[in-house]
């Protein structure tokens, strides 16, 4: 239910697109101290001795703790090649996770609302309604969205916001902070449930009335590390089972390597009825170019659409990553298969400054089908998250992409299903 702006700061209940890169860390200021060539970075750490790994943990400290999967740290060069030697522990480098270039400069932005905009094109399209003025839905469900944070008092955000919390920094979650200085996330919020402000004057998203857990991931520069991203995702998992509520995850970030602790935490969520949305990543037109988390069968990936009507439909932008031909026609979600497509090109949404800005990439599609699955979802609130998945295939179904490299009739590489609506 919405909060009026207010913060529902509940206890931890468990213990844009895509490029890998270890150069910076979520703070943006560096992966650590560069004195004496003694970088640090993150590293994930595992053993089957419990004594072991306590002691490993005492002497190194521990940023989040994964159970039986191991934990995570910061160390440098010389200490991840002395453990490498112990053949006991299984040490590895944590990957980082980002919003590739394509998404994260806006291609312009504006300081006050523009009002032609105050239902954007791809809102427009998704509700299949040109004369489109506001949206509705969305009430009783929970967008997760983990990304650089959010403006929590974004004008047409801040009734949506229920949830700040920001897992980027040295010590454990911080409850009531999501800053987001980098920009990225606040417009992905509000394309999936903006409200137009408390005087409808603003911009609208997919589903308005849904509720916003804000999850800060990602750094000021857009780049975070894989661990923190996969607690984050655990804790969205855990705090809907505790709050008996239903929640779609939003991920526009994303790289070509995989993470097992990403993946197992996709996997988690899924399992506790949590629907995770992401963003298909920008390396198209080539095939087999979907990124992490995207690529995953329990993450529905989508695919970015132009404001461009060839075949009779929208087509897919160039940017926008594909899966693999092979797989076409079959209707099934492969691993790297596109499973849906929205609106991702020159999307006008809210801005970190308190303003609004125009963004490319799948960056801007997932959050309107994340929205339009809170909708979706709001009408049918018994439904499991699998069932609403099934609805989002139908409905793509319905409106068939036959624009765009890869693009054909039917299930295709391109843009998966078809464009899921409203209507």
């Amino acid at each position: 239910m919405k909060r009026s702006g207010k913060f529902l700061t509940t206890a931890i209940l468990t213990a844009s697109l895509l490029v890998p890169g270890m150069a910076a860390s979520a703070n943006g200021e560096g992966s650590a101290s560069q004195a004496n060539g003694n970088e640090k970075f993150r590293v994930l750490i595992d053993t089957n001795s419990q004594k072991e790994k306590e002691n490993l943990k005492g002497r190194y400290g521990v940023k989040w703790d994964f159970a039986d999967e191991g934990f995570t740290t910061d160390m440098n060069e010389n200490q991840f090649k002395a453990l490498q030697k112990n053949k006991n522990l299984t040490v590895e480098k944590v990957p980082e996770y980002t919003i590739e270039e394509t998404s994260s400069k806006p291609e312009a932005a504006y300081s006050a609302m523009a009002a032609a905009q105050s239902t954007p094109w791809g809102i427009k399209a998704i509700y299949n309604n040109s004369t489109l003025t506001q949206t509705s839905g969305g009430a009783g469900i929970n967008i997760a969205v983990l990304d650089t944070g959010v403006n929590a008092s974004h004008p047409d955000l801040v009734n949506n916001m229920e949830q700040c919390k920001d897992f980027t920094t040295a010590s454990s979650i911080v409850n009531g902070s999501c800053v987001d200085r980098q920009g990225h996330g606040t417009h992905v919020a509000g394309s999936a449930l903006a409200d137009g402000g408390s005087s409808g004057t603003g911009v609208y998203g997919v589903a308005p009335a849904a509720d916003l857990w804000a999850y800060k991931v990602l750094g000021d520069n857009g780049s975070g590390s894989s661990d923190d991203i996969a607690y984050a995702v655990r804790h969205v998992a855990d705090q809907a089972t505790a709050l008996n509520t239903k929640v779609v995850i939003n991920m526009s970030l994303g790289s070509s390597v995989e993470s097992s602790l990403i993946t197992n935490a996709v996997n988690y969520a899924y399992s506790k009825g949590v629907l995770i949305i992401a963003a298909a990543g920008n390396s198209g037109p080539y095939e087999g170019s979907i990124g992490y988390p995207g690529a995953l069968q329990n993450a529905v990936a989508v695919a970015a659409l132009e404001n461009v009507i060839q075949n009779s439909t929208y087509r897919v932008a160039d940017f926008s990553s594909r899966g693999y031909s092979a797989t076409d026609g079959d209707f099934f979600i492969n691993k790297g298969d596109v499973e849906v497509s929205a609106p991702g090109a020159s999307i006008y949404s809210t801005w970190y400054t308190g303003g609004y800005a125009t963004l490319s990439g799948t960056s801007m599609a997932s959050p309107h089908t994340a929205g339009l699955a809170a909708k979706v979802w709001a009408a049918n609130p018994t439904a499991s998250h699998t069932t609403i998945r099934s609805e989002l295939q139908r409905r793509a179904k319905l409106y068939d992409i036959r624009s765009g490299s890869g693009a054909a009739t039917g299930d295709d590489y391109a843009s998966g299903f078809g464009f899921a609506r409203v209507q």
